[in-house]
């Protein structure tokens, strides 16, 4: 997984200056990520190598990073990982990109590129859908289990009752694909202007008006309210591509909890974490708030916003995904787990 690179301990390197991003950041990774930078569609980028390659450095020229004594262990997941910085943790990356998009948008009709495909975003829409009638009616299936099939209207009447939030939503094709699927009250929040730019006009083009669009930032969000389906489909691998990822990883759990209402789910779809990673990221938060509980030297008002902290569950995981073998272990390229909020 991809995210800080730690220096080495060498006392003289320490002594002469900190590191500038240009160290922080390897001649292969700004060519990958100047590579990612262009609308790959079938007319090709509207910007040409250099004017990319240009505009990439640019955009980690404007991140800020922290030097690795500025981390305290608790920051770190892992601290003995070895991990780097990625323009696609840093926002400046991703409000060029939506420039990009949305001058293609005017001039083209295109939609931009979707995050993970189309195959998996249907799949994470279907999957979805029967997850939430499931729990409507107050069980849990397998997709293939040869269950009876619901009604349209039965189904319409299960989802019309979910209100779903995108975090991260890009050019919301996700929430247009949940639309479809029956689900109809949508919202999607992104911290780039220029995404919810797009997203607003594709929805407006394809007939989804009725899908509300917010700038927000999920780290530092405005919402004042809980939504019972929370869908994540690679928002929490940018925020972890971002110099401070693990600090910022620690800040997302705690803002998604105030989200989910009790009872609802979380859905991420991640391409840096497995599905284990996942749950294990989700119990070392479920401790953190226990630990806050307990610490003696916690003010009074946060034990008491913390005596019965929020906490998710592991609920299901997607299992269609094709998988290889590494190492003696199996795995897939893409993982989507859902999370109950208790």
């Amino acid at each position: 997984m991809a995210g800080i690179r730690w220096p080495p301990e060498d006392s003289e390197l320490s002594q002469t200056r900190a590191p500038s991003t240009s160290d922080l950041i390897s001649d292969d990774d700004r060519s990958i990520a100047a590579d990612s930078w262009s609308i790959k569609s079938e007319y090709g980028s509207t910007l040409d190598d250099e004017q990319r390659h240009a505009d990439a450095s640019d955009a980690l020229s404007t991140g800020t990073f922290r030097a690795a004594s500025d981390y305290s262990s608790s920051d770190k997941e892992d601290p003995d990982a070895e991990v780097e910085p990625s323009m696609l943790g840093l926002q400046s990356y991703w409000d060029a990109t939506y420039a990009d998009e949305l001058a293609n948008f005017h001039e083209h009709g295109h939609s931009g590129e979707i995050w993970f495909g189309t195959e998996v975003m249907d799949i994470v829409a279907s999957w979805t859908k029967k997850l939430c009638i499931d729990i409507s009616e107050g069980r849990l299936r397998g997709p293939d289990d040869g269950a009876k099939h619901e009604s349209v209207e039965q189904v319409g009447k299960y989802l019309s009752s979910w209100s779903v939030l995108d975090i991260g939503t890009g050019n919301g094709l996700l929430l247009q694909e949940l639309a479809k699927q029956g689900f109809s009250n949508l919202t999607g929040t992104d911290y780039s202007e220029g995404a919810i730019d797009l997203a607003r006009r594709l929805a407006d083009r394809d007939g989804f008006s009725n899908i509300n669009f917010l700038v927000d930032d999920v780290l530092e969000t405005k919402l004042e309210r809980q939504f019972q389906l929370v869908m994540d489909k690679g928002a929490l691998d940018a925020i972890g591509l971002h110099p401070d990822g693990p600090l910022k990883r620690i800040m997302y759990w705690d803002s998604v909890s105030r989200l989910v209402a009790p009872g609802g789910i979380l859905v991420i779809t991640s391409c840096n974490s497995t599905k284990d990673e996942l749950v294990q990221e989700v119990d070392n938060f479920n401790q953190r708030r226990i630990g806050v509980s307990q610490d003696p030297e916690t003010p009074k008002d946060q034990k008491e916003a913390s005596r019965e902290p929020p906490a998710f569950r592991y609920l299901s995981h997607v299992q269609s995904y094709p998988t290889f073998m590494f190492g003696g272990s199996e795995g897939s390229r893409v993982s989507t787990v859902a999370f109950l909020r208790s």
